[in-house]
């Protein structure tokens, strides 16, 4: 018979070191509210941050990255030097397409104008595979995103509709739906 020598402790202490390693491992391969629109073309995301832009120019090839927010949003965390110093370091291309919120934070649907360049910018294929983001990759994301659905891949409005449901990962809301219908006609 083995006598036990006081070491019991040890194996919740490697179990919590398992734990806190493969969480760390996860978040960092994770990059906020990604999700691939059509492989090889576009893809959607929150604001990316350190890593995130090596693993998308790594693992998606990126292109080009559009970045819908505003100027005036979030700057003091930084991400905007970090984006911008990464792409030319790395010979992505970068387009801004602010769809501006800060006066009416619900009015979060792309103008003509921001629809027209995205849709040029997409047309290019000299800027593919393109990431599209803004600060949490949903809503305005969402809706740029329909838009090149219905206008260059023929999508219904049904199953743009569908496909924001999944990049927003949340119901479609009734203005979103007049919106994404509106862009069929």
């Amino acid at each position: 018979m083995m006598k036990k020598t006081g070491q019991s402790w040890r194996l919740p202490i490697i179990i919590a070191a398992v734990v806190i390693i493969i969480t760390g491992l996860v978040r960092h391969f994770h990059i906020k509210n990604f999700y691939v629109v059509k492989e090889n073309v576009l893809y959607t995301s929150g604001q990316p941050r350190r890593m995130d832009y090596t693993r998308l120019l790594y693992r998606y090839h990126i292109g080009s990255i559009v970045n819908i927010r505003s100027a005036a949003e979030h700057r003091e965390k930084n991400w905007y030097n970090e984006e911008i110093t990464w792409v030319r370091n790395n010979g992505v291309k970068y387009f801004e397409l602010p769809v501006d919120r800060s006066i009416n934070r619900a009015n979060y649907f792309p103008d003509k104008t921001i629809q027209k360049r995205f849709l040029e910018i997409m047309r290019d294929k000299n800027n593919l595979p393109v990431l599209l983001h803004g600060s949490s990759g949903r809503k305005r994301v969402s809706m740029l995103a329909a838009v090149w659905l219905i206008k260059a891949q023929k999508y219904t409005a049904a199953e743009a509709i569908e496909m924001v449901r999944f990049i927003k990962g949340q119901p479609v809301t009734e203005a979103e739906k007049s919106f994404i219908s509106s862009l069929v006609q």
